[in-house]
């Protein structure tokens, strides 16, 4: 899944960096163990038991409304330390600017790869999901007409109705405000993003604890839609995964490699190899900010000055999210088309707009691309929200894509940036690429 919330707040610091230690007990992959488990088991009574498996979809819903729950806090806190990351990676000067400008380039970039791929492939297509009318996720209210009625609906009546309505964009525009104000404040606007900040850190704290329901919600949806559709679910599920696989791979070696070996002339191939250490861990995490520590101090001894290392690493854990961004519209696509209620090419570029502001920190957190696919297409597509608990059952396989994409562009962010502040030694990187000065990893403090 999926940036990191934790050090959304970018600070240029002289300190040593360490080497954190892993957790002592990481139970991360016995949820994975049992989401496999559950997908085996839905599957499976879908295809003996299709009536007795539409009877078990109340739990895959059920488990949605309680993402559903939390959309509005983590669209709030996300926006809010947001707006903080850029004013800091602001006060930086012409670094901060530079590289602002790339994460948003090219996770717009990203967004429309994965827009491109998504209706070029048509995941979904022919499932025909339905929706029950009865539905907490069916949209019951009419849509505004016209481009004024729009903006209209986004003020809400009164400054928390935006939160118990469930209007997303709504949400949106008030987290926008909060954090514009608390920038102009100054010094004394800044125990309030601390106090976001900490507000923050309990709203992913509870759905951390939601994900671990995932298996249960994983049963339900697969035996429900097993059992609606047959087997052809876990064919359009499993050529989903497949293709969102294959397009990092490519967004990776092909796009990222070609503007890397463009502007810098670093082999992409050189620098994967060289943190192969940080994309095993992250492998096994399925979190980018586990190799955050690792990640800046080998950026430093490849060449790059610390200051810049210091800016853009960071800043690019809540802005430069590549694989989150992919993962989104190729997850709302295939909805779409499952639940046989395509977006047209408006709708989806809206929804792609949407996704770019919304997703800021979420790429670090697991689970939180989840809560942000169901932000975005509460807010543009209510009755398609529906859909997404058939996303959480192979979610866990694409968090781990998403994750090393994500570190894959922030490294390569990182150099670029350092090239064209003048902030990189270029002899150093190839001497290290080339494996003639080769990274020393710190004792662990014990």
């Amino acid at each position: 899944m999926d940036s990191n919330t934790e050090s959304s707040s970018v600070e240029v610091k002289n300190e040593h960096i360490k080497v954190q230690k892993p957790p002592k007990k990481d139970r991360t992959h016995w949820l994975y163990i049992a989401v496999i488990i559950a997908l085996i088991g839905g599957i499976t009574l879908g295809l003996i038991s299709p009536e007795l498996g539409k009877e078990f979809k109340i739990l895959g819903t059920m488990f949605v409304s309680l993402i559903k729950m939390i959309i509005a806090p983590v669209i709030f806190c996300t926006i809010v330390i947001g707006i903080g990351s850029v004013k800091a990676a602001a006060t930086v000067g012409r670094a901060g600017g530079i590289a602002l400008a790339y994460f948003i380039t090219m996770s717009t970039f990203a967004l429309a790869v994965g827009l491109l791929v998504g209706n070029f492939i048509q995941p979904g297509s022919g499932l025909n999901i339905s929706v029950d009318e009865e539905s907490s996720f069916a949209s019951t209210e009419s849509s505004p007409e016209g481009l004024l009625g729009f903006i209209h609906s986004i003020i809400p009546e009164t400054f928390f109705s935006a939160f118990t309505d469930g209007s997303v964009l709504q949400v949106l525009f008030i987290a926008i405000l909060v954090g514009f104000a608390a920038q102009s404040m100054g010094e004394k606007g800044q125990p309030i993003l601390d106090f976001v900040s900490h507000l923050q850190k309990l709203i992913f704290k509870i759905l951390n604890w939601i994900l671990w329901l995932a298996p249960v919600g994983a049963f339900g949806a697969m035996a429900g839609v097993v059992g609606e559709t047959g087997f052809d679910a876990v064919v359009q599920l499993g050529i989903l995964i497949l293709a969102f696989y294959v397009t990092c791979v490519i967004f990776i070696f092909g796009v990222l490699g070609a503007v890397l070996k463009v502007f810098t002339g670093v082999n992409i191939f050189k620098l994967v190899k060289y943190l192969a250490k940080e994309f095993l861990l992250i492998f096994a995490t399925s979190s980018s900010e586990s190799a955050l520590p690792n990640l800046m101090r080998k950026m430093e001894h490849i060449g790059v000055a610390k200051p810049t290392v210091g800016i853009v690493v960071p800043t690019g854990y809540s802005f430069n999210l590549d694989g989150t961004a992919i993962y989104l519209t190729m997850a709302s696509i295939f909805i779409a088309d499952a639940m046989n209620m395509p977006m047209s090419l408006g709708e989806q570029v809206g929804l792609l707009v949407f996704m770019i502001i919304a997703s800021k920190g979420a790429a670090g957190v697991s689970g939180a691309g989840i809560a942000t696919l169901a932000a975005g297409l509460s807010s543009h597509r209510p009755e398609l929200l529906h859909g997404v608990d058939v996303i959480v059952g192979i979610d866990k396989f694409m968090s781990e894509a998403r994750a090393l994409t994500n570190l894959a562009g922030n490294s390569v962010a990182t150099l670029l940036v350092g090239k064209w502040t003048g902030t990189v030694d270029m002899n150093q990187v190839h001497d290290v690429l080339n494996g003639k000065s080769p990274f020393v990893e710190l004792e662990e403090d014990h």
